[in-house]
């Protein structure tokens, strides 16, 4: 078979250390990076180039759902599987929608995690067939949502939909102003223009309308910006 490369993101270190040792006893399986938050992951895929990210939800700083959004816009071809503690409708809708391909709990067996990963290497998804119905009725009310969110997000200038897309990669103030060259005063103006607009209350909301919504490659700029400014942004 040929070598997957596998990266394995959880906090705690027995766990990792645990799964490592698991997954390398087959011969195809080479775990290549082993980040313990959300931002760690992003960059370590980004070095690493795995073919299969494993994330814990709970990873700190972004979960396993908002870092499987964040993976799909910097590394689109990486197969996502979330393990979970407990099978959670909300949490299956919401890592689909953000690209994962593969659900599991932590529970399932060192063989059943094997087995995830090669299937979702060669493009399967792994549903568990109990939650497939609710998933359904949950992604349709999901693209109810996302129109929605779709004519709130039109209210917004080319330049706020720019500024709300480097918010939602976690760029500062000042970042904003050097990436956009604007003044501290007008970056400030645009993001409380923002807020008013799409009625929300802080940047954390913003940024989670966004991704939840699935809307940050609607904001990409198209002259690049975006990618080019999110590998520095503060987080």
């Amino acid at each position: 078979m040929a070598e997957l490369r596998v990266l394995v993101a959880a906090e705690h270190g027995l766990v990792r250390d645990a799964m490592r040792a698991a997954l390398e006893r087959d011969e195809d399986l080479t775990v290549v990076a082993m980040p313990t938050d959300g931002p760690a992951v992003i960059a370590a895929v980004e070095e690493h180039a795995p073919d299969v990210a494993v994330l814990s939800d709970d990873l700190p700083d972004l979960d396993g759902v908002q870092t499987s959004c964040q993976i799909k816009e910097c590394a689109p071809e990486c197969a996502i599987i979330v393990l979970t503690d407990a099978p959670d409708q909300r949490l299956l809708t919401d890592g689909l929608y953000c690209g994962a391909r593969g659900y599991l709990t932590k529970d399932c067996s060192i063989a059943e995690l094997v087995g995830a990963i090669r299937a979702v290497a060669r493009g399967e998804t792994l549903i568990p067939p109990r939650m497939l119905g609710p998933l359904l009725t949950d992604l349709i009310d999901r693209r109810r949502e996302h129109e929605g969110a779709l004519m709130r997000l039109a209210a917004l200038s080319t330049r706020e939909r720019e500024v709300l897309a480097l918010v939602t990669r976690g760029l500062k103030t000042s970042e904003l102003t050097e990436a956009l060259v604007i003044s501290p005063e007008t970056a400030r103006t645009h993001i409380q223009n923002i807020l008013s607009k799409l009625g929300l209350h802080s940047r954390l909301e913003a940024a989670t309308f966004v991704i939840e919504n699935g809307l940050l490659e609607t904001l990409r700029p198209p002259d690049g910006r975006l990618a080019a400014t999110s590998s520095g942004g503060g987080r």
